[in-house]
Parts: C-alpha cells; sequence; structure tokens
C-alpha cells in the first residue's frame, strides 16, 4: 500500500454528524476547559485558552458550520495547526484516527464553503474532511489582539 494513496484522518462527532482533519494539522486533543472571551465580529469564535503558555483561539466548530450546538460534558477541544499557528475547536467527542483511500474521497463543489475540502465514503459512514485554512479564514483574530488578551 503506497503512502501517497491513503490519507490519516482524526475523526470526531459533532451532533449526529462525523467530521475530520488530515492528522498531519492535528498538533493534539485537550479536555474541555472554558476559553476566556476575546471581542470578535465572528459568533463562532469561542475566545483563548493558554496552552502551556502559549496563547491558542479557540473556535465553536458547530457554529461555525451552522449547526446547532449543545456542548457536552465530555467536549474535547482539538488543537489544529493553521497557516499561521495554531487555533483550537470545540467538538463533541473524538472517535478514531481513520486511513482512507483517495478513491474514498469525493469533492463537494456544491457545499459552497471552503471549510469543507471532501467527503470519506467509508462503508456506510458519510464523513466531512475539513480543510483547516478554509476552516479559519475570516476568524478575525489577529496577533496582536491575542497578545492584548494575554496581557
Amino acid at each position: 500500500m503506497s503512502t501517497e494513496s491513503t490519507r490519516q484522518l482524526v475523526v470526531f462527532s459533532l451532533g449526529e454528524e462525523e467530521y475530520a482533519l488530515p492528522i498531519t494539522r492535528v498538533h493534539e486533543i485537550i479536555r474541555w476547559t472554558e476559553p476566556r472571551s476575546v471581542a470578535s465580529d465572528e459568533p463562532w469564535v469561542r475566545g483563548v485558552i493558554s496552552l502551556r503558555g502559549k496563547i491558542v483561539p479557540v473556535y465553536d466548530l458547530a457554529a461555525r458550520l451552522g449547526l446547532a450546538a449543545e456542548r457536552p460534558e465530555h467536549a474535547k477541544i482539538v488543537i489544529v495547526e493553521t497557516a499561521a499557528d495554531m487555533a483550537g475547536v470545540v467538538v463533541d467527542d473524538v472517535e478514531e484516527v481513520l486511513t482512507v483511500e483517495e478513491e474514498q474521497l469525493d469533492s463537494v463543489p456544491a457545499a459552497g464553503d471552503p471549510a469543507i475540502e471532501a467527503i470519506a465514503k467509508i462503508d456506510q459512514r458519510l464523513v466531512v474532511l475539513l480543510d483547516p485554512v478554509g476552516l479559519f479564514g475570516g476568524a478575525g483574530l489577529d496577533a496582536e489582539q491575542l497578545a492584548e488578551v494575554a496581557a
């Protein structure tokens, strides 16, 4: 099996749906901790947390994707490497790490959302593969704002 034709995905749930991020972009998964709120025009910006002394913005992934969100007690924060730095996304639970073949991935041009890269078809499951670059575009938190919050 050639590594070029497979991808590893971190699969997590939001309500009844399954989503995934490329494992190469997932830095770590941490337990829920309440972010400190920051001013933002985006309703899906939850705030910031301090992760080993580094200020990391946290986003409500369900709100970002336009889903109804009730955060369960066992929610997790997935720390994702973005183009600029790192960010956290709130998910209901982390399910598994899956290896998928490129043939199992279908693009979704009709979705019209830059956050969605593809749909992975795994047996009877459909897992939405998210694109970290599209996901965090327009988040509106820059380094200066984060530094102000940390101060």
